[in-house]
């Protein structure tokens, strides 16, 4: 069956936004599940509220979505994130046996999946999802832009 994911990535943009009115880099972060499509977890970037560098918004959805399955494998779970994993992110989404990754957003400077270590590229990595991009006109870069030129202006 073909999976429509735009409902799912809809959803982890108005999570993106959200970050974003709480003066958090703008990604959200959704799982879902393969076969019932129902959302298992979803998070936005928390790192600054968080105190925490690692609170980004996959490693959150990941940790709630482990929680609520009583598992630390998530065969048969697709993320949707608005941003291309960073190399963090990416193992963590590795370790976890993720089905699919989905993102919009190219990260060249610290992404780590097309661009930066490649980590699902690596001979380290024992999992490789499935990488689907999702077209959205650039609205998921175009909200981290405009982020970034805040704090440029600012500081």
């Amino acid at each position: 069956m073909i999976v429509n994911y735009q409902i799912f990535y809809d959803f982890a943009y108005e999570l993106a936004e959200l970050a974003y009115s709480l003066d958090e880099v703008p990604v959200g972060a959704v799982i879902i599940n393969d076969k019932t499509h129902e959302v298992i977890s979803s998070s936005h970037n928390q790192m600054k509220s968080n105190n925490s560098s690692i609170d980004h918004a996959e490693i959150l959805a990941l940790r709630l979505a482990m929680f609520r399955l009583g598992n630390e494998r998530l065969n048969g779970c697709s993320i949707i994130s608005t941003l291309e994993p960073c190399p963090m992110c990416a193992q963590a989404i590795s370790f976890a046996r993720l089905s699919n990754l989905i993102f919009s957003a190219e990260d060249p400077k610290s992404g780590g999946v097309i661009h930066g270590p490649k980590i699902f590229e690596s001979s380290s990595c024992h999992h490789k999802p499935k990488v689907i991009r999702v077209d959205d006109d650039d609205k998921s870069k175009n909200l981290l832009q405009k982020f970034f030129k805040s704090k440029r202006k600012k500081g």
